[in-house]
């Protein structure tokens, strides 16, 4: 008959000890792994409002405007950076239902911006808008739409040229413009601006620190110089080419792709020809976007498609560097009534008088249209 185990016996105690040890280490083992791979998913897959699933099927740049009463996000006299050039508002201009338009995509719906948000997650970090007087109206945007959510926090303004920047101090956060219409570099020859469509280096040293850098250009180009000759008369396709490569060669050598978001913001159309949105026997206001109020319902682009996108879809193509295309060149091509046309502070009233021959339709009013492309870029470096 077997003897029970008691404290004389040893042996027996020491397997009894071994066999609970080993029991309790395997259930605790069981319980904690769970909880550990549970704790890493959160981590992983966390992603407010737009899961990454729910983003990968989701059509950003295809939608329609629909009007929305909680808009706009902020105020122009609330803001402290606005240009006169974009505001309308305070340079009378008398509607204000262009301030209400949210853009829907077709399958989805985008995170509202959030500006504590923003300066939360990118707390130390610098946001580099890079390019013309376009980028330089995004950039007035996003100030104001953080400043909206965060009025009482300190800010410094740098204002310069090339560069201006605003810092949100409590939280580490710039959010700056560099001014290069061209991103290559420019020289003045014989009184003319000549673009070197070969080197970037003179601006590009002022992008190296930045965590996140946002570029665009397209617009208004000069007289070129490439191998060493000028040309006026320089096909601009071919010209704008030529410089985007000088840039991506330029971001690929020299942008850390571990630390650094790269964005390139698609071409912002200009609404001067009315018959690119009035068809049949729709009346049209002006000869430009003078006195628009809605945007155009039309589900096609209005115009003829700017050829300037072939052109920086293929450089993008062609780089190593992961860039994010925003592509807000539909969206905004139905956007007629967005324009500062003549209310705007860089106009004189004999100039506001003759809107005909005056009117800006190619930046846009802030608050309005660039608030959307903010939202669109906040939703593609964080969701």
């Amino acid at each position: 008959m077997a003897r029970p185990c008691t404290n004389a016996i040893k042996p027996c105690s020491l397997v009894v000890a071994l066999c609970l040890f080993w029991l309790q280490r395997h259930m605790a083992s069981c319980s904690v792994l769970p909880r550990t791979r549970a704790r890493n998913a959160r981590v992983v897959h966390r992603k407010p409002m737009l899961g990454a699933k729910q983003y990968s099927n989701c059509s950003l740049y295809v939608g329609t405007w629909v009007l929305d009463d909680t808009y706009p996000m902020y105020q122009s006299s609330q803001c402290p950076i606005i240009d006169p050039q974009f505001n309308c508002q305070a340079f009378g201009r008398p509607d204000s239902d262009y301030l209400k338009y949210r853009w829907k995509p077709l399958n989805c719906e985008l995170p509202r911006f959030n500006g504590l948000d923003f300066l939360v997650r990118m707390r130390g970090k610098t946001v580099m808008f890079v390019g013309d007087s376009l980028g330089r109206n995004q950039w007035q945007s996003l100030v104001c739409m953080i400043s909206a959510a965060a009025p009482k926090t300190p800010v410094q303004r740098i204002s310069g040229d090339p560069l201006s920047t605003f810092k949100f101090l409590d939280y580490g956060v710039s959010v700056s413009f560099y001014r290069a219409p061209y991103l290559v570099d420019i020289d003045s020859v014989q009184g003319k601006r000549v673009l070197k469509l070969e080197d970037i280096s003179r601006n590009a040293d002022a992008w190296r620190a930045a965590d996140v850098l946002s570029f665009n250009t397209g617009h208004w180009w000069d007289v070129m110089e490439a191998g060493g000759r000028y040309y006026e008369d320089m096909d601009r396709l071919v010209a704008l080419g030529t410089g985007l490569r000088t840039w991506a060669n330029w971001v690929d050598a020299n942008v850390d792709r571990a630390r650094t978001r790269v964005f390139f913001q698609g071409v912002s159309p200009t609404h001067y020809n009315p018959s690119e949105w009035s068809t049949g026997s729709m009346a049209t206001v002006s000869k430009n976007c003078y006195g628009e109020t809605v945007p155009t319902s039309s589900t096609t682009y209005p115009g003829t498609f700017p050829e300037q996108m072939k052109v920086i879809s293929a450089a993008i193509k062609g780089m190593q560097t992961p860039v994010n295309l925003l592509d807000i060149t539909m969206l905004s091509a139905l956007r007629k009534d967005g324009h500062p046309s003549i209310y705007s502070g860089d106009l004189s009233p004999e100039q506001k008088a003759n809107p005909d021959h005056s009117a800006d339709c190619s930046h846009w009013c802030l608050p309005g249209l660039p608030d959307t492309w903010n939202q669109l870029f906040y939703t593609s470096l964080l969701f």
